[in-house]
């Protein structure tokens, strides 16, 4: 999967205006923020499970981390983050540009309620140099997300 592939179905949803694309590195959340100016929070990050016998993409605020004990009571075993080597092959996506668009059916994506506090949030737009642009609800929408979670630390 690549940029253009996630280009392609933003532009035949409407949003083909949002998607942002950089000269540099946005593969963190850090980098990501930095070059967009917005704060951390609002990088909508993209964090891939090994979840019993299938895998799970949730998307959380930036500035958020994954609560084992939350994670496990919604989906029944700990959070095991895919290695490196697997994120691309399971997900169509490079790690630093896994974005919740053209998941595979295979693959159940959930939002966190964390990205609810926010007008627009941005994920990666399907490589390690792009965002997009969207409210909460539009990224649920383009997401085809089974659902909002609350599994995140609390402050």
């Amino acid at each position: 999967m690549s940029i253009e592939a996630v280009k392609e179905y933003l532009k035949e949803k409407g949003f083909a205006d949002r998607v942002i694309e950089f000269d540099d590195s946005s593969a963190t959340v850090s980098l990501a923020s930095s070059l967009l100016g917005v704060e951390d929070a609002r990088i909508a990050k993209t964090m891939s499970f090994s979840c019993s016998d299938k895998t799970v993409i949730i998307v959380l605020a930036g500035d958020k981390k994954v609560n084992s004990g939350m994670f496990k009571r919604i989906f029944g075993s700990k959070p095991s983050m895919l290695g490196h080597e697997d994120v691309e092959r399971l997900t169509g996506h490079p790690v630093g540009g896994v974005c919740p668009f053209l998941i595979p059916s295979s693959i159940d994506v959930y939002l966190d309620s964390s990205l609810k506090e926010f007008d627009t949030v941005y994920p990666a737009a399907g490589n390690a140099k792009s965002a997009v642009r969207l409210t909460p609800s539009e990224l649920y929408d383009l997401s085809g997300a089974k659902g909002w979670v609350d599994v995140v630390k609390k402050d």
